[in-house]
């Protein structure tokens, strides 16, 4: 299932100050979701002709992708975290699929045309032969071992074994050249990786849409080190993920698009397809468009190639924060928009609200039981509100209005402040929050939340996993969020603002 949004939204460029809408110059990048071929018993050590035999099946795959985007036309391609060879290893099963990975920062390396100046290094040099072949920048992800020192020092980071070993970025310049390796941060659940010492900020310069910048999965909600390639001005973010979709608030494309918006860079993201896993979704997004696939149940458990035109978009202006810090520029406007005749904005009417737990978090919700409304929901003192009007005024479906704010524990812990609108389950208060896919009832609607933070991240998903690009979004200088929408397309399933408190994960 294929989708293409392409709204040129003006409005939003305006609030983040740039005019992103009107670029000068275009590149075609490509993504392919690759249905991995898994090692049946990842947590037996095999040999490393073995892995090899299991690494090419998947490399053979990656062949013919890399061809067809070349055909059409593909500057640069990405393929998903764990695609080469799986997951689910233990530190000692994963070694004979290890290959020592250079630091291209201190040694320029094609391992196309040197394969002997490192040993065993099969894989860097069939994917540095593929990005050649091809003509192409290429990104892939693979793992990495690194020899470090033993310390008997309590402080020191190098495991018991003298070794490293990372979930890692790989890119190739069009000549094969290796031009970037990045070590993954915030790990989830990988018994067979080691973190880094420190945050790793890996960028590289392509001649047709400047820099990108690298990271992988589960990174994308943490600061270090995606907000930092942000903050830095890079605008053009790769993005290999093995996500298992969670709905209703982090399905894969659902909050692709909201990091793409709420950063307001383009992203190139791309997942695995596994479907006992509920793996799927990927796609291209810049601030005004998105291009994606995402299955649904009954789909054909395979791979999918998108390749798109994209947009150069140019560094922003940085300016100094009060710490020292970069930020990004944003234009300061007010909401000013209102469902009501009467537009003075006078406080919502109280409403009975209720508890529901949602995303393993604590949600306070308020249920949305009129044809239209103008209601408040609070969790502690953080408060949303939402202005809405259904489209038709028989709609069946219960929905509710959720406020959290809070520190998530649940599959890693951070800090969030979140306000969505939610399909419920059923039609009792108790199924809001549960996991829905498909909808019905349509409404125009104002979303806003008085968050904490400046880093708030917009989606909005309808029936069957489409996505919708909002009607504008808009920040206050007190840092009131709000996200506007009418015209419905499908059913919605969940409207969210997705806040994240990163200075306080950590408390």
């Amino acid at each position: 299932m294929l989708f293409v949004i392409a709204v040129v939204s003006v409005y939003l460029a305006s609030v983040v100050g740039v005019t992103d809408s009107t670029p000068d110059s275009w590149y075609v990048a490509a993504v392919y979701e690759h249905k991995v071929i898994l090692n049946p018993d990842p947590r037996v050590p095999v040999s490393r002709h073995d892995a090899l035999q299991h690494m090419q099946k998947n490399l053979d795959i990656y062949e013919e992708q890399a061809a067809r985007a070349a055909q059409q036309g593909a500057q640069i391609l990405v393929f998903p975290e764990d695609g080469i060879h799986g997951f689910n290893f233990t530190r000692l099963s994963i070694t004979s699929y290890l290959e020592t990975i250079p630091d291209p920062q201190e040694e320029s390396w094609n391992p196309c045309m040197e394969p002997e100046r490192h040993n065993n290094t099969e894989v860097l040099q069939r994917l540095s032969c593929m990005a050649r072949r091809n003509n192409l920048y290429l990104v892939a992800n693979m793992p990495d071992l690194q020899p470090c020192p033993l310390k008997t020092s309590p402080s020191s980071t190098c495991p018991p074994d003298g070794r490293w070993q990372f979930n890692t970025n790989v890119a190739f310049r069009s000549d094969g050249l290796l031009v970037a390796r990045y070590h993954k941060h915030n790990l989830y659940f990988e018994a067979s990786c080691d973190t880094p010492p420190e945050p790793e900020i890996i960028t590289f310069d392509t001649p047709f849409a400047g820099k990108f910048g690298l990271f992988i999965c589960f990174d994308i909600l943490f600061h270090d080190p995606t907000v930092l390639l942000v903050r830095r001005g890079v605008r053009q973010l790769i993005f290999p993920t093995a996500w298992m979709n969670q709905l209703p608030l982090l399905d894969s494309i659902q909050f692709q698009q909201a990091f793409s918006l709420g950063a307001n860079v383009t992203l190139l993201a791309v997942n695995i397809r596994n479907d006992r896993l509920i793996m799927t979704g990927s796609g291209i997004y810049t601030p005004f468009s998105a291009t994606y696939h995402h299955a649904r149940k009954g789909d054909p458990e395979e791979g999918r190639l998108l390749v798109v035109r994209v947009p150069v978009l140019e560094p922003p202006e940085v300016e100094v924060e009060a710490g020292g810090g970069e930020s990004t520029i944003s234009v300061a406007t007010d909401s000013g928009y209102c469902y009501q005749d009467n537009c003075d904005d006078p406080p919502p009417p109280s409403y009975p609200t209720f508890i529901s737990s949602m995303m393993y978090d604590t949600f306070t919700f308020v249920l949305l039981n009129e044809t239209q409304g103008d209601v408040k929901v609070c969790n502690g003192t953080f408060c949303c509100r939402l202005q809405y009007r259904w489209l038709l005024q028989d709609h069946k479906e219960l929905y509710a209005l959720g406020a959290f704010a809070g520190i998530h524990t649940v599959n890693g812990r951070y800090a969030l402040q979140v306000c969505a609108v939610v399909r419920c389950g059923g039609l009792d208060q108790n199924s809001c929050g549960q996991e829905v896919e498909e909808a019905e009832s349509k409404m125009d609607f104002l979303l806003e939340g008085n968050f904490d933070t400046k880093y708030v991240y917009p989606s909005i998903l309808t029936s069957r996993m489409v996505l919708e690009q909002p009607e504008s979004l808009q920040e206050a200088a007190d840092m009131r969020v709000t996200m506007k929408h009418s015209n419905t397309k499908g059913g919605l399933v969940t409207a969210c603002l997705y806040g994240r408190m990163y200075h306080l994960d950590n408390e």
